[in-house]
Formats: structure tokens, sequence, C-alpha cells
């Protein structure tokens, strides 16, 4: 505690925290204004009526990132899913598109080009989203069920203006997490979802609360607490690949001859893999809500792919497998074991025991195989965690304590105390982590 008092009287620092914290709450407020041209009233109650039933299941993800806002159908309705969902595509694309990847390799210049293709692509990824969203609505699909009328005026300015500002709030979001990562204390867009995620915790609790009484909620603390302790252990493990720089003579003088190491954390993927298998399984289930719900195919659909209905062993294979599937193949993209080993025998680094060149691309790519084997275990169980909660505690898809929701919790809270502890340690010898 003494050590976050002399955080917050440190003049810089105490700047940065509370410029972040400003720009936080002004998300979180804007999470509760509403688009112009819907019924307030109205959609809270579908809302709620969604929220009791388990309704909006394709939306899950999305809504968890907004914080809430999505199923409120607020300004900020998109939350950070498109900015996400453009970071990622521009990252594929680098392994496909030759421009790409010559602008990785061009150092700040290059990343500047990339960001601003990013903004682009969230632009337009803002409208194609707030279109859907609204079609959605208008279709009786997105709250099924809920027979109240959600308009105000359907005509077509109030639409176009209802998309405008969709797409802006989710502007104005990106811009805010930009400026918080410029200005302020941590990675901006990770503390926006930190924040959406959170907030989502107390109603999580009191359904527990509610549903299972106070011995299970005890149970399900100390579950949490439990569970938390083991994933900051693993988030915090790596291997160490030793290296070597051999001596040599620039001018007069002598560089090399230095040990170093090459880290890989057991979670090399991060949350990325637990994403992208969410996104595919949310397909089905976003075309069974246009189907009929009569037709057999979209009751198998329910039935076997859809969680939060019933528990289902095939959604729960099928989503382990594309969990392990995305975590060796995101993995395979952002470790690149040919260009680290290229680099190493260009400065004259080697692994002890391991010849330079091939050799050392080989051994890094089985050491990374190996290492992500148990990584991707590790994101399996973490997100079996909800499957499991709602076999026994009957809680709803949103269980806090485990998947995407606690893996994030867990990176960003680990990613911003660092770094507070370096901006501390910049000031005084002793900083938050001893």
């Amino acid at each position: 505690m003494n050590s976050f008092v002399r955080a917050l009287r440190t003049p810089e620092l105490r700047a940065k925290i509370l410029f972040t914290l400003g720009l936080i709450a002004i998300y979180r407020l804007g999470v509760f204004v509403p688009t112009p041209g819907f019924d307030a009233t109205n959609v809270m109650r579908c809302a709620d009526q969604a929220a009791a039933g388990q309704g909006a299941n394709a939306l899950g993800m999305v809504s968890m990132f907004s914080g809430g806002a999505l199923l409120q159908l607020s300004v900020f309705s998109l939350g950070v899913m498109p900015y996400i969902t453009a970071s990622i595509i521009v990252q594929l694309l680098r392994v496909v598109i030759p421009r790409f990847e010559a602008l990785h390799k061009e150092g700040a210049s290059g990343t500047a080009k990339l960001t601003q293709y990013t903004r682009y692509l969230t632009i337009g990824l803002g409208v194609l989203q707030s279109t859907t969203i609204i079609t959605l609505v208008r279709s009786g699909n997105f709250f099924v069920g809920c027979q109240l009328e959600l308009f105000t005026d359907e005509s077509i300015p109030t639409l176009l203006i209802m998309v405008l500002t969709m797409t802006v709030g989710t502007v104005l979001i990106m811009f805010m997490g930009e400026m918080i990562t410029e200005r302020g204390i941590g990675n901006g867009m990770s503390l926006m979802i930190f924040t959406s995620i959170a907030s989502s915790f107390p109603a999580s609790m009191g359904q527990v609360w509610q549903l299972q009484g106070w011995l299970v909620f005890l149970l399900v603390i100390l579950m949490a607490l439990v569970v938390m302790i083991g994933m900051v252990f693993v988030e915090q493990s790596q291997r160490r690949v030793p290296v070597q720089y051999a001596k040599r003579m620039v001018g007069r003088r002598m560089y090399g001859g230095t040990s170093t190491y090459i880290p890989i954390k057991v979670n090399q993927a991060g949350v990325i893999p637990v994403i992208f298998a969410a996104s595919i399984l949310a397909l089905p289930q976003m075309a069974a809500s246009f189907g009929d719900p009569e037709a057999g195919w979209v009751q198998w659909i329910n039935e076997n792919l859809v969680m939060g209905i019933s528990f289902s062993w095939i959604y729960a294979v099928v989503y382990v497998g594309l969990i392990t599937f995305f975590a060796f193949f995101y993995v395979s993209i952002t470790f690149n074991a040919e260009e680290i080993a290229d680099n190493m025998k260009k400065y004259g680094g080697f692994i002890p025991n391991v010849r330079a060149g091939k050799p050392t691309e080989r051994y890094l790519r089985y050491v990374i195989n190996r290492i992500q084997s148990a990584g991707a275990v590790y994101l399996a169980i973490i997100c079996l965690i909800p499957l499991v909660a709602l076999v026994y505690l009957g809680t709803s898809q949103d269980f806090p304590l485990g998947g995407v929701s606690l893996l994030i919790i867990i990176g960003v809270g680990l990613d911003t105390v660092k770094q507070i502890d370096a901006k501390l340690q910049q000031h005084h010898y002793e900083g938050i982590l001893r």
C-alpha cells in the first residue's frame, strides 16, 4: 500500500494515472448513452428479458467486450471489437501481403503506416457491424421473444444517423485508447476491455448468490482465487533459450562476448486463439438466428453449438479443437524462427551446442512447439471453466471466472502493474513489485 501511495505522490505518475482514470470514466459513461432512434425504455426491458432468458448468445462475445453496451444499444454498442478485429486482420495479412511484411520490418515509420491501415479498417468494420445490429433489431432477431417496439423512427435518414452514431462511437473509443497508450498508463485498448469485463463481475457473482446461495458463492470465490493464482503463475512462466554472442572487432573496439536469452512464454499466443475460436463458433449461431426456429438444422445448432442453453459435448470438443489449432497457427505467424536464426547468425550469436543457421531454426521450432502444446492445454482448461460452471452451478455463459474474460483480466492487470512499477522505479529504487 505504501508503494501505491508513493506512486500517487509522484507528480508525473499521478498525472498519468488520473488521465487514464478520466478517459475510462468517459468510456463507461458512454455505455449508458442511448443511440438516437431507439426507444431506450423498451430496449432496457428487452435487454433484461434477454439476460434472464440467455438470449443473444451469438452476440455474447461482443456484448462482453462492450461492457453491456451492446444489449443497451448505446452509442458505444460496438465497443472495441471492430478495432480488435481490424488489428488481428492486419497482423494476419502480413503473411499473405508482402507489402505489409515490408512495412513491419521498416520500424517506426512502417508501424505507423500499418496503424493507419488498422484505423481505416476499424471504420469500415464499424459501419458493417452497426448496420448488421440495426438489421437484426429491425428483423426481431436481436432480442428473440421480445415484442416491444424498439424504434422511434425507421426512416432512412434516422437509420443512417444511427449507423453514423455507432461508428463514431467506435472511432471515439479507438481515439481514447490511443491517448491512454500515449499519455497514460498501460495499453489503452486493453484497459478498456479490462474495464468492460470487470464491470460485469458484480452482476455475474450476484446471480450465483441468488441462484445457489451463500455457500456456493463462497466456494466460487475460493475457486476464483485458486484459478487466478494458477493463471498468474502460468502467464509469468517462460522458457529462456540461452544465446551466446562471439567476440568480434569493429574498428578499434571489441563487441560481443555477452550472454543473453530468448524468452518464450508458455502462453505465447495470449488470448487471441480464444477470440478466434469464439468468433468461429458465433457464425453458425448467427446463421441460426436468421433461420426458422422450427427448422431441423436450427434446432441442431441451438442444441449442440450454442453455449448457455445446455451443456454439449460437441460444443466443448469443437471449442477445444479450435483453440488448439489457432494457438499453434497464431504462434507460427508471430514467432518467426527463421528470422530469429538469421539475425543471430548475422550478429555472431548462437545457441550453445546448436549450430547456427538451419539447425538453430529447427531447434527453435522444436522448442516453441513443445511449449505451445502446454500452452494450448492451459488455454483449453481455462476456457472449459464456464462450461463446467454451467453444468454444476447453473450459471450463464458469461460466467466471469474462466475463459477469455479472466485471461484478459489477469494479462492486462499484470502488464499495467509492471508499467506502473517501471515508472515508479525511475523515481524510487523500490517499486510496487518486490
